[in-house]
């Protein structure tokens, strides 16, 4: 293997620590379970999106259970099936996470992502997509009797700026947001309707995300944050994979610190079963299970 290049921050590391490349659970090995589907939006927007069903598996039918709904971050929907893996859902589906959820069907949207003449990616989340996905998702849960239960949406980088934005256009139609990656929090009276509307939320960002600054953009929005009704903000000073080594990711630039999705895809659990952090001794699954305990499963 050629030598990988060596992380900006390797020589701020805690001492005894060492450096992760990859994740500790395996890509692609549940992509069956999911179904590929298409949707046409009122304004005519075409979108792809996967979707399991819980009761495909093991769940009792004619149960209420909570909907995960993950979108991706830029240029994973050219990726095809890996983009499942990308938006941090692929484990969700596992039996193990399904079991200490109690459940839980998962939607997967795909934005219509191309690249240009430059290679550049283009097509991604945008505001443009708020009403077309809004419908998708109002549609497919519908269509699978699956609208009774909470929504929870998770993002990753640009998918997590997208959670913000969805939410902001439709507070009453969501319940939990998960955004993984991002500084563009949701405006002050926005957070108010979030707090109106009884949604919970779980904010993700890495102080050493090299994509976004996290001391400028971030620490100022905090205390408005921690005075929501509902709010968990995990906020880790360095991204770890289940290893326990940090993560690096490699791919012309840095990016390890910045997917802090691929954390969340492995529970926030270490592969030896201890927590990321001390707060969610389950993981996400069980911060997840005690939002349901606490808030019921319906809407």
């Amino acid at each position: 293997m050629a030598e990988r290049p060596t992380p900006p921050w390797a020589d701020q590391m805690p001492e005894g620590s060492f450096i992760s490349y990859a994740p500790s659970y395996e890509v692609g090995k549940y992509f069956d379970r999911f179904a590929t589907e298409y949707y046409t939006a009122s304004d005519g927007t075409k979108m792809k999106y996967y979707f399991f069903d819980p009761t495909e598996y093991g769940f009792p039918k004619g149960e209420t259970y909570p909907v995960l709904i993950f979108f991706h971050g830029k240029s994973n929907a050219l990726e095809g099936d890996i983009c499942i893996n990308y938006t941090g859902a692929e484990l969700y589906a596992t039996d193990a996470y399904q079991k200490t959820m109690g459940g839980a069907y998962i939607l997967i949207p795909i934005a219509n992502e191309y690249r240009d003449e430059e290679g550049r990616t283009q097509g991604t989340w945008a505001k443009e997509y708020i009403e077309p996905t809004h419908e998708l998702i109002t549609y497919v849960l519908q269509e699978h009797g699956a609208d009774a239960g909470l929504r929870f949406l998770f993002g990753n980088s640009a998918g997590a700026r997208f959670v913000f934005r969805i939410a902001d256009a439709h507070p009453e139609a969501y319940d939990v947001l998960i955004p993984v990656g991002t500084v563009d929090i949701s405006a002050d009276e926005r957070l108010d309707a979030f707090d109106a509307n009884g949604i919970w939320l779980f904010y993700a960002e890495g102080k050493r995300d090299e994509f976004n600054h996290f001391d400028r953009d971030v620490v100022p929005r905090m205390p408005r944050l921690q005075a929501m009704k509902h709010c968990f903000l995990f906020n880790p000073e360095w991204v770890y994979n289940g290893d326990h080594g940090i993560s690096s990711i490699n791919v012309g630039i840095e990016m390890g610190q910045h997917c802090l999705m691929n954390a969340m895809q492995s529970n926030l659990m270490f592969a030896d079963g201890t927590p990321m952090d001390e707060r969610l001794p389950k993981g996400m699954t069980g911060w997840i299970a005690d939002v349901l305990k606490e808030r019921g499963s319906a809407r």
